[in-house]
């Protein structure tokens, strides 16, 4: 498989992430990678007795644009620092997943900075590069799902749910496993990424995926009111593909907790494979492209992946818009540790299912 923007990983690339000590064992030391051999990284992918495959898509471009802050291609390198070294033991062990590497789109990048003008220019030019971001990613995805695995992306703008949704969709209907290319999909979000189909960024993959045909049922649990527009609600409540529940209606009008809102998502999107999407914007005071000083609590976030991966028949996730480290010159070096949380929260749900545990 030819993708010249994507750095596959290999066990030395991993220990150099992974702190070795005496009489412990880190994730690092367990996880599965791609080997040299003459068969297909295909192939490879499914000969491993791995469930999950991990990959990164550490870019911005589609967040500009949206004329977005850049930054969310920070989280990546940071997340995996910190997911290498959890300890292996009977919770996770690290055999259940394979790192497959991660994309670099830093050529794109260069050209778009040095040699576009005007911020109408750039646009254009940020806008025409998140195609080529999708191409790239349709292709990873394919392939992970084809081999028969569940993939898992971290990084990047939402602008990577389209690909997400279309490359599983296109390897769950080359397996024979839907009737068509066709999935659903429930994002924990501020926003609903459903604006208009103007030039691809991260404010509408969800609307390309949609109008592509690759997205069937749609739900959004967490909106925020204040940042939802007028016509991109109307598309919500007159589509019954579509449905939503703001966070206003969770926690301050209290109709639902939060648990019986996402269980009220699962129900809604049970009819086929559903891609689990978190935008870490959704998450109070998490560093992202839009922070919030008002959002979801980090202990639910963990509750909804955990809830979504036992309930739903997982296609994927997808975990978005967080940074380390903002254009504007804000940090926070935690934000990799609570990507960790939440992927191994997700493997272990995973497995529970295929294996109940017994301890």
């Amino acid at each position: 498989m030819s993708n010249k923007h994507f750095h596959y990983y290999h066990k030395q690339d991993i220990l150099s992430l992974t702190r070795l000590r005496k009489y412990e064992t880190k994730l690092g030391e367990r996880i599965q990678c791609i080997a040299q051999s003459d068969i297909s990284v295909e192939e490879m992918i499914r000969r491993s007795s791995a469930h999950i495959v991990l990959f990164g898509i550490p870019e911005d471009i589609g967040v500009k644009a949206n004329d977005g802050m850049g930054g969310t291609d920070s989280a990546w390198l940071s997340f995996l620092s910190s997911f290498l070294n959890i300890q292996s033991n009977d919770f996770l062990s690290g055999e259940e997943l394979m790192l497959l590497g991660h994309f670099d789109f830093g050529d794109i990048q260069f050209l778009i900075e040095q040699h576009a003008g005007s911020a109408e220019e750039k646009r254009d030019a940020w806008r025409h590069a998140t195609v080529t971001i999708d191409d790239a990613v349709e292709q990873i995805v394919k392939t992970i799902v084809r081999a028969g695995k569940i993939p898992v992306a971290i990084g990047g703008g939402h602008n990577n749910a389209y690909p997400m949704i279309k490359g599983t969709a296109k390897g769950l209907y080359d397996r024979g496993l839907i009737p068509l290319a066709q999935i659903n999909a429930i994002n924990l979000d501020a926003h609903a990424d459903y604006r208009p189909a103007e030039g691809r960024h991260s404010g509408n993959g969800f609307r390309y995926a949609e109008d592509d045909g690759f997205l069937q049922k749609y739900c959004v649990v967490g909106l925020h009111e204040n940042y939802l527009p007028q016509n991109v609600w109307m598309d919500l409540v007159n589509n019954p593909f579509m449905d939503c529940i703001t966070y206003e209606d969770i926690y301050l009008h209290e109709k639902r907790h939060f648990l019986q809102a996402v269980a009220h998502a699962t129900a809604f999107t049970e009819d086929t494979f559903t891609g689990i999407e978190v935008d870490m914007d959704a998450i109070e005071g998490v560093l992202s492209s839009a922070q919030s000083p008002s959002g979801i609590p980090v202990a639910d976030a963990r509750r909804f992946i955990n809830f979504t991966a036992l309930d739903c028949k997982v296609a994927y996730l997808h975990i978005c818009e967080a940074a380390t480290q903002l254009s504007d010159g804000r940090k926070d070096a935690s934000v990799g540790k609570l990507l960790s949380y939440m992927v191994s929260d997700f493997v272990k749900a995973v497995c529970q299912k295929a294996k109940p545990r017994l301890i």
